[in-house]
C-alpha cells in the first residue's frame, strides 16, 4: 500500500510495517525521503485501524543519518543552502514521529547513526539485531544532535554515558547498546522483524485507546516537551552550518581522510 518512493509501508492485523527504503545509500534522508518520513507517520496517526508501528530500514542499514552529498555539502543546488536556513522548532520528521501517540519499535537491523541513531530514539523500542551499530556522529560533522539524542538519550542511559556518545561520537555495537541501556534486546539478524512483529502482536491485543493515552502518560511524565529544546537545536545549527569545522567535518568524510578541526 506504499505510495512513497523511499519508503515502503505495509498494514497488516492492525500493524504498520514502515520501512526505510534507500539501501543504495544505507537509507541515508535525503530531502524528499525526510519529507515522507513526515508524511508516514502523519497518515498513520490518522488511521483509527492502526495499533502499533515497527520502523526498519531495507538491509544492510536501519539509517546511516542525513545524506551528506546532498543536504550537508555548500552546494545551495544540492540541499546545502536549504540546511543553513534553518527553520525554527524541531525538525517536522522528528515532531511527526514524536506527535504519534501509538507504540513505536525500532527494529535495528544494521547501522543506525547520525539522525539515524535519534530516529531509534524516537522509538518507544529498540530491538537490535547482532549487526546493529549506533552513534551520534553529529559532532564529527560539527553540529549538535536532534532532540533524541539531548532529551531521550540521557534518560534510557544516564547523562555521564550519553554525554561520552555526544561528545566522542564513538559508535557502539549491539552488545554494548544493550549492556547500557539503549536497546530492549539483541536476536539473531534474521530473527529481527519476526522478534518485532512478536511484541506488536502482544501491545495491539490490547484496548488501543488504553494503550494510546498510556504512550501519552509516559511521554507526559518521563520525555517532557521537546518543543523547547527543537527550537534550541534549530537556532544552534544556523550557528554551526556556518563554521569552518562544520565544513572541514563533511569535507573530510567525503574525501575519507580524518578532519583538522580548528574552532572556527
Amino acid at each position: 500500500m506504499s505510495d512513497f518512493e523511499t519508503i515502503h509501508l505495509t498494514v497488516e492485523e492492525h500493524i504498520a510495517t514502515v520501512i526505510l527504503d534507500r539501501p543504495q545509500a544505507r537509507n541515508a534522508l535525503n530531502r524528499l525521503a525526510y519529507t515522507e518520513l513526515e508524511a508516514v507517520f502523519r497518515q498513520l496517526q490518522e488511521d483509527p485501524d492502526i495499533r502499533c508501528i515497527i520502523l526498519s530500514g531495507k538491509d544492510p542499514a536501519f539509517c546511516s543519518g542525513d545524506d551528506v552529498k546532498e543536504l550537508l555539502t555548500g552546494d545551495a543546488n544540492t540541499g546545502g543552502q536549504r540546511m543553513r536556513n534553518v527553520r525554527p522548532g524541531t525538525t517536522p520528521a522528528a515532531t511527526a514521529i514524536l506527535d504519534c501517540d501509538r507504540p513505536i519499535i525500532a527494529a535495528v537491523n544494521g547501522a543506525a547513526v547520525g539522525w539515524g541513531m535519534d530516529l531509534s530514539l524516537f522509538a518507544d523500542f529498540r530491538i537490535a539485531s547482532e549487526k546493529a551499530r549506533f552513534g551520534e556522529l553529529f559532532v564529527k560533522r560539527g553540529l549538535v544532535s536532534d532532540v533524541g539524542g539531548l532529551l531521550r538519550l540521557p534518560k534510557l542511559v544516564g547523562p555521564q554515558k550519553a554525554a561520552e556518545l555526544l561528545f566522542t561520537g564513538d559508535i557502539i555495537d549491539a552488545s554494548t547498546a544493550k549492556e547500557i541501556g539503549l536497546v530492549l534486546d539483541i536476536v539473531p539478524h534474521e530473527q529481527l522483524m519476526e522478534k518485532a512483529k512478536a511484541l506488536a502482536v502482544k501491545i495491539a491485543s490490547n484496548p488501543p485507546m488504553a494503550v494510546r493515552y498510556l504512550k501519552e502518560g509516559l511521554r507526559r511524565s518521563y520525555h517532557g516537551d521537546y518543543q523547547d529544546t527543537g527550537n534550541w537545536v534549530a537556532q544552534t545549527l544556523a550557528i554551526l552550518f556556518q563554521t569552518e569545522d562544520h565544513r572541514e567535518g563533511v569535507a573530510s568524510f567525503l574525501e575519507k581522510r580524518e578532519p583538522k578541526f580548528t574552532g572556527r
